[in-house]
């Protein structure tokens, strides 16, 4: 097949750090350049001071210095290349429906971070207009592609800690700068929709395709407009049970453990294992306890390839379709 000729809006530390890196290795996708904005699309009508946009044009010069393509001098400028066939959106969640829509209008596909939408009305419309004009999204939630999770559902099905009777899924970390967009209501904070998300992901892909939510719990402080930790149940039609925690003010944490009839599993790193790391689950089954040693990955990379197999193929592109509603259906439940 033809090479996803790929344009970045934003050029982001994720996008630097992470979607540079794994694009170089594929053969199904190949880098174009990167936008950044003009002063009029600069976070819809918030104007920045000079000194904003000029951060803006140095951290895409980097880009080219280091990866070369081309430096476009706003976003328009970018969905409207013939060049581009489809766009990475790295913004801060209340963006991507403005940009994703403004993009998918002028047929290109989208590659969006994670969350898709801060609403399940906002993807769903997305979804709609995609399906209309048979374009792929896809939400980067990377660390479903890792072979760790496929994995630990090998030890757990093979009947070694024995009948699932609980998942704890945790992810955590501690305070960022205040400045962070993750504490901005306006730019679509919050622990809910930055790790809270990831948390739901997780166990909608343990309980399956019956998932649904029983409670939940956002918690604020008197910090910020945001909910800042928070907690949920959800649950599947055979009653197996997924507990749920997340917060960014918090210890770290990136956990899942898995609570057997005969013994428990436990890692940490299950969403979080960056390119190469090598994760390991500790196995308890009596007074015995074994650490085994589970896969590397790319993660980035394998989630670039999925897209590229959406804009390809039209039931991988529905069956995608059908997987990023359900999270945000949740997510929104749970709000």
């Amino acid at each position: 097949m033809e090479k996803v000729k790929i344009g970045i809006i934003c050029p982001s530390e994720i996008a630097f750090r992470r979607f540079m890196p794994a694009i170089q290795k594929l053969d199904c996708a190949e880098y174009v350049g990167v936008a950044h904005a003009s002063e009029k699309e600069w976070f819809g009508n918030c104007l920045p001071d000079a000194t904003v946009i000029q951060n803006e044009e140095k951290k895409a010069k980097s880009f080219a210095d280091t990866y070369g393509g081309k430096i476009y001098d706003s976003y328009e400028v970018l969905l409207s290349s013939s060049d581009v066939d489809a766009v990475y959106v790295p913004l801060p969640p209340a963006l991507h429906f403005k940009w994703a829509k403004s993009a998918l209008k002028q047929g290109k596909h989208i590659f969006l971070e994670k969350p898709s939408t801060t609403s399940e009305a906002d993807t769903k419309e997305l979804l709609e207009l995609a399906a209309q004009k048979n374009l792929a999204v896809h939400e980067n939630y990377m660390f479903a592609f890792h072979k760790q999770i496929e994995e630990i559902q090998d030890i757990i099905a093979s009947g070694r800690i024995g009948d699932v009777r609980l998942y704890r899924i945790a992810f955590g970390f501690p305070q960022r700068a205040k400045n962070d967009f993750r504490y901005n209501k306006a730019l679509g904070g919050g622990a809910l929709l930055d790790c809270g998300g990831y948390t739901v992901k997780l166990a909608t892909m343990l309980l399956g395709d019956t998932a649904k939510l029983m409670y939940s719990q956002l918690n604020h402080t008197t910090d910020f407009d945001v909910d800042i930790y928070g907690s949920a149940a959800m649950v599947n039609d055979f009653g197996t049970t997924a507990q749920l925690s997340f917060g960014m003010d918090n210890s770290y944490k990136c956990e899942l453990e898995v609570w057997g009839s005969k013994g428990f599993l436990r890692t940490g790193r299950i969403l979080t294992a960056p390119d190469g790391f090598v994760p390991t689950a500790e196995i308890t089954v009596g007074n015995e306890t074994k650490t085994v040693t589970l896969s590397a990955d790319d993660t980035f990379g394998k989630s670039i390839e999925h897209f590229c197999k959406c804009v390809c193929n039209y039931e991988t592109r529905e069956e995608n379709y059908k997987k990023i509603l359900k999270q945000a259906k949740l997510v929104d439940e749970i709000k």
